[in-house]
Formats: C-alpha cells, sequence, structure tokens
C-alpha cells in the first residue's frame, strides 16, 4: 500500500516555491476545510455519496439535506463537510409544506452546536418567494437565527432588490436586518392633472 520515496538533499528546497505557490492559489472555503482539519488529531474521515438525509423533531420533517458528498469527522466535536455543494429543503413545521431552501458551493454541519455553515454562491429562498445572495450563510438551528458577516442581496417578490454588507433573520427568512442596507426600489407614480 505505501511506496517507498527517496529523498535527495537539496530535492526540497526546489518543491519549496512550487508548494508556496498551490497553497495560496487556494479557494477561502477549502483554506477554511484545511485549518478545521488541521487543528484536529486522530481525524477519521467517513465519505458519503449520494446523500439524502431527511431530519425531523417529535415526527414532523424540518429539512431535507441533498449533497454529493459528505465527509464526517469523528473528533471531539464531529462535523461533516460538503465539498460538492449542499441543498437544504426547509418545511413549514405546521402544514410540513416546501418553506424555502438554501444552496450553496460547499457546507459545513457542527452537530453538538446545531450550527450549519454554507459558503459561496448561497442562495436561500423563503415561502414568500424572496431570495437572499451572499457568500456566506451561518444557520444556528439552537437560536433559530440564520446570519452573514458578507455582502448579501435581498430580492424580494415585488421585484425590489436590497443590499447589505451584513445580514441576520429568523430561520423561516421572513424578518430580515440589513446593516448598512441601500436598494432599488420600483415605485409606482401616477400622473393626476
Amino acid at each position: 500500500m505505501y511506496s517507498r520515496v527517496k529523498y535527495r538533499k537539496g530535492a526540497g528546497l526546489l518543491l519549496l516555491p512550487l508548494l508556496a505557490l498551490f497553497i495560496t492559489s487556494c479557494e477561502n472555503d477549502l483554506n477554511k476545510v484545511k485549518e478545521i482539519s488541521s487543528t484536529e488529531t486522530g481525524v477519521i474521515v467517513e465519505p458519503t455519496t449520494g446523500v439524502d438525509l431527511i431530519m425531523s423533531d417529535s415526527a414532523r420533517v424540518k429539512l431535507h439535506l441533498l449533497a454529493p458528498l459528505m465527509l464526517q469527522y469523528q473528533t471531539k466535536k464531529p462535523y461533516k463537510i460538503m465539498p460538492k455543494g449542499v441543498k437544504v429543503i426547509l418545511y413549514d413545521k405546521e402544514t410540513q409544506k416546501e418553506s424555502g431552501n438554501i444552496v450553496a458551493d460547499t457546507g459545513i454541519f457542527y452537530d453538538e452546536q446545531k450550527l450549519i455553515e454554507f459558503h459561496k454562491n448561497v442562495v436561500a429562498t423563503n415561502a414568500k418567494g424572496e431570495t437572499y445572495k451572499s457568500d456566506e450563510l451561518y444557520w444556528d438551528q439552537a437560536t433559530k437565527k440564520v446570519y452573514s458577516h458578507k455582502p448579501v442581496e435581498i430580492t424580494m417578490s415585488g421585484g425590489n432588490i436590497m443590499n447589505g454588507v451584513s445580514f441576520e433573520s429568523d430561520d423561516a427568512f421572513l424578518h430580515p436586518t440589513l446593516k448598512s442596507s441601500n436598494g432599488i426600489f420600483h415605485v409606482d407614480e401616477k400622473v393626476t392633472q
């Protein structure tokens, strides 16, 4: 299984600039994944493909998670990484109908903290058809809040657009708060004579 590698004196110095260039060219979300995994010792990775997970509470579906690949890390604080994309379908707890969804290029789920991080090309839609776009989104299931520390764009159901440097809302995306917000609002003008 293991192959022998001969080491020549000075060969490491030739590869050092190439390695530095490779490391600096990584994307931010991959750096975050590496940072998390490098701080853990004795990590065991369990890959799962074609993930189709339904989470429920008191026999009521809360969410449906879909991902092509999930890597599970068994550490002191277990977590799961979905590096090839993730989609979470949210359900209304009373009617059990779909109430929105979240799609992202990468997802990280922390079991004990009940926290899901979404990174890169994050798009969330609520029951009213409003769309939230950002490069990150945190969903704290314990506090039932979603938030982002990066710029967000919200397209309202009537076509109005709001932008902010950060964002916070309830986990149904129905009561958003934006910091340093601005927007484009469509106004119907009626000319009276």
